[in-house]
């Protein structure tokens, strides 16, 4: 008895390739958009740290979308000086460090307490947190600077001995206007939390401080960095408050000293430029060390479950 091999199986057929999917016109237009408003925001920058490195001489010369001659870093060097930028950054961080911790703390807790307390009219006051955002500040202006002048502070605290020209003043201000925009990401953010973990911890005699702080606070800490590196830049680009609120000039913020690159007859823009990227360094280094929590605070709360 003879044995035969079985068939050989037929080939399998080889897998399709998934067809390409077509390129839609809306998504063409989009991409278009995007770069053009990336293009917005870059070229003014690149302009400047383009002028900041050519003479003065020459660019007024050749113009300043011409190429270089010479190329040097001098005026970086002069705008540290001739603009007094370590005192500034020092006065800045003076303002914008406790604004950013109690701005945070205050927003985390009432965030909190929103959100996990069954308190009344929690839904209302959120609402109300939210409208606020929409108050142009200009509008308060007047009565701030005139309610400022008004509110005494002892004089270790205040040189002016009242709230207006003073650090603390302008501290308030920022944690007032920025209070409302950080509870409304802060309480979305904690609702994606599962409430069983602080039940659990309330089934364990944890308390409400204990809840918030031990338990609810360390979830929070992609949001955390999220809100902490745009509050940060928030007040360090803020240029309004510090000119109406202030009238020391040996107190004013960073972006303030920028006026003393500017002569009374004539003015180098390129050294301007230079002061200008010094000042807006800062903020690009707090972000390239925060960007990846920034992106992750942006995203977490995006979906629940």
């Amino acid at each position: 008895m003879t044995l035969t091999a079985p068939p050989a199986a037929p080939p399998a057929e080889s897998q399709r390739s998934p067809s390409r999917r077509p390129v839609r016109p809306l998504r063409i237009l989009l991409h278009v958009f995007l770069v053009l408003v990336a293009l917005g925001w870059l070229v003014p920058l690149a302009l400047a740290v383009y002028a900041s490195l050519r003479p003065y001489e020459e660019t007024a010369r050749l113009g300043y979308f011409s190429l270089p001659e010479h190329l040097t870093l001098d005026y970086y060097g002069e705008a540290w000086s001739q603009a007094e930028l370590p005192r500034y950054y020092l006065n800045t961080l003076i303002i914008v460090i406790p604004g950013v911790l109690i701005t945070l703390f205050m927003a985390s807790f009432t965030a909190f307490a929103i959100a996990r307390l069954r308190i009344p009219g929690r839904k209302t006051l959120l609402i109300v947190f939210t409208a606020g955002n929409l108050l142009p500040p200009q509008v308060l202006i007047t009565p701030l600077y005139t309610l400022y002048t008004l509110i005494p502070l002892p004089a270790w605290l205040s040189d002016s001995q009242s709230l207006y020209d003073s650090y603390l003043g302008l501290i308030l201000i920022h944690v007032a206007f920025q209070f409302g925009f950080c509870v409304f990401v802060m309480a979305n953010f904690m609702r994606t939390i599962p409430e069983e973990i602080s039940e659990a911890a309330l089934v364990d005699g944890a308390g409400v401080w204990k809840r918030y702080w031990r338990l609810t606070l360390p979830l929070c800490r992609p949001v955390l960095a999220a809100l902490s590196t745009l509050q940060f830049t928030w007040m360090y680009n803020d240029f309004l408050w510090a000119l109406v609120l202030m009238s020391s000039g040996d107190k004013l913020p960073v972006t303030s000293a920028l006026n003393n690159l500017r002569g009374q007859f004539f003015t180098d823009y390129n050294l301007l430029a230079a002061g200008s990227v010094l000042v807006a360094l800062p903020t690009l280094i707090v972000f390239q060390l925060l960007h990846k929590q920034f992106v992750a605070g942006l995203t977490l709360g995006s979906t629940k479950g």
